[in-house]
């Protein structure tokens, strides 16, 4: 029995349960500021526990280190790899249930609600998703260059975004995407992903701009490709690529954009006809796939915003790329952003001190202790407190990608990776909309954030991942 207790002790990753600590007291405190007028009121004990937010976290505190302790030092680690499609399957089964009988919180169907507490049963699917890839990929035969295996696996998270965005709640779906990062560690190409980022880029100028412009720029890009490989008279041909990107900005800007089009077009065809024999690639019908496909995006992308999202849906997306016309419409449509990025300025670089922040205190900020927590952080603690958050953060994903490459077991590996990529789109999401960077979406901020489901769910993710590596062959002892 000493000798098990022992092998615990000594095997345990101490570095990543530090960052784990320390990122659950930050989120405590924090969240004690933002309700400390409330928490302040409370004349005993049990009060303060089930009658404000702040006592309600710490007994979800609590219940997350218990949970941690029993699943790094009572269950047995290979419990998760033999009930990872049943753990799977029943997050699918609470999924559907809180569809049907739900409560319906901020006009999201997606949490279970009793007494003074509510659960969401997402944040249990996250785990189960990450266990069930990691079982799949994890054996021997799998291999994504097989179409089938691939459309399985993805299969696998995109079952229970797709019953996440049916309550809806849009931002907890996008976390599942997150296990595209796993499929590209476990050798999907990278042309996919080339394809992905060309197709948001695309979606968000053709937002920006009129689809017309967005196919003048494609056919500029391809006729500017074109002169680059091409070795005859490569100067001249150059300049008059150069000079026909000036007029298309002059086109634009003065509202002739059809001649201009036409010339792109005329240039482009001569260009193919009479040197096309001379060109030593196939890049060429390459790039003009590329723009037909481009072009096509573009303007179904335009009539997918203008036509198909609902208002409060373009709302949220012109308060992020187009803030400007987003105000002129409706005022308090950029009030939460501009509270938000006035809240974190406010602090400056050091900050005005925790229970301090003007803004926060004075409930300015909505949703501060969940959503934006960050501002609090931004205000209370300044531009140090918020670099000492993001650098903790960092250095946990950097752990976790650590324990995962030194893993001699697929399932490991995989699971360490499903937890790296769900943890790092959840922080840069929320950071990214606290300041202005990404569209509102609402998700936690790992360990941090006010949520007894967030915080579980986190916990139960880290603890399964140290309890893998401690059974790992003790392969790492020249590794920190």
């Amino acid at each position: 029995m000493a000798d098990s207790r022992s092998f615990h002790l000594q095997n345990i990753d101490y570095i990543t349960f530090c960052f784990y600590l320390a990122l659950v007291s930050i989120g405590g405190v924090f969240i004690y500021s933002v309700d400390s007028q409330q928490s302040g009121q409370a004349t005993d004990m049990a009060s303060f526990l089930f009658q404000t937010i702040a006592g309600k976290q710490v007994i979800w505190i609590v219940i997350s280190l218990l949970l941690f302790s029993f699943v790094v030092f009572v269950l047995d680690h290979k419990i998760w790899q033999v009930f990872a499609y049943p753990i799977y399957g029943f997050g699918l089964a609470l999924l559907v249930l809180v569809l049907l009988v739900g409560s319906t919180l901020n006009g999201s169907t997606s949490w279970f609600a009793f007494g003074g507490f509510s659960f969401q049963p997402s944040e249990l699917a996250k785990v189960g998703t990450c266990l069930a890839v990691a079982a799949y990929l994890g054996h021997w035969s799998v291999n994504l260059r097989n179409t089938q295996q691939l459309i399985a696996v993805m299969g696998l998270f995109f079952a229970p975004a797709a019953l996440v965005l049916l309550q809806p709640d849009a931002g907890s779906g996008l976390v599942f995407m997150s296990f595209f990062i796993v499929l590209f560690r476990e050798g999907l190409s990278p042309f996919l992903y080339i394809i992905a980022f060309v197709s948001a880029a695309t979606f968000v100028l053709s937002i920006l701009f009129a689809p017309i412009a967005i196919i003048i720029a494609l056919a500029w890009v391809v006729t500017f490709v074109y002169v680059l490989y091409e070795e005859r008279q490569q100067s001249r041909w150059l300049m008059g690529a150069l000079a026909l990107g000036v007029a298309f900005i002059v086109g634009y800007l003065q509202g002739v954009i059809w001649p201009v089009l036409a010339v792109a077009l005329a240039v482009v065809l001569v260009m193919s006809y009479r040197q096309y024999t001379h060109f030593r690639t196939k890049l060429l019908p390459v790039v003009l796939i590329g723009f037909l496909f481009t072009s096509g995006l573009s303007v179904g992308s335009n009539y997918f915003f203008n036509d198909v999202l609902k208002p409060h849906q373009q709302q949220r997306i012109d308060v992020w790329l187009r803030p400007a016309e987003a105000k002129k419409r409706n005022k308090d449509s950029v009030m939460n952003l501009e509270n938000s990025m006035l809240a974190i300025g406010a602090g400056g670089f050091i900050g005005r001190g925790v229970f301090s922040g003007r803004m926060t205190q004075g409930k300015w900020v909505p949703e501060q202790d969940t959503d934006f927590i960050f501002c609090t952080i931004g205000e209370e603690q300044g531009f140090v407190g918020t670099a000492a958050v993001v650098i903790l953060y960092m250095l946990l994903l950097m752990r976790i990608i650590l324990i995962a490459e030194r893993q001699r077991i697929a399932f490991n590996r995989v699971y360490a990776y499903s937890v790296a990529g769900v943890f790092f789109v959840h922080i840069l999401v929320n950071i990214g909309m606290t300041i202005g960077l990404l569209p509102i979406i609402g998700i936690p901020l790992p360990f941090i954030s006010k949520g007894g489901s967030s915080l579980v769910g986190f916990t139960l993710m880290l603890a399964i991942l140290i309890k893998l590596d401690m059974h790992n062959g003790r392969v790492k002892k020249n590794l920190i």
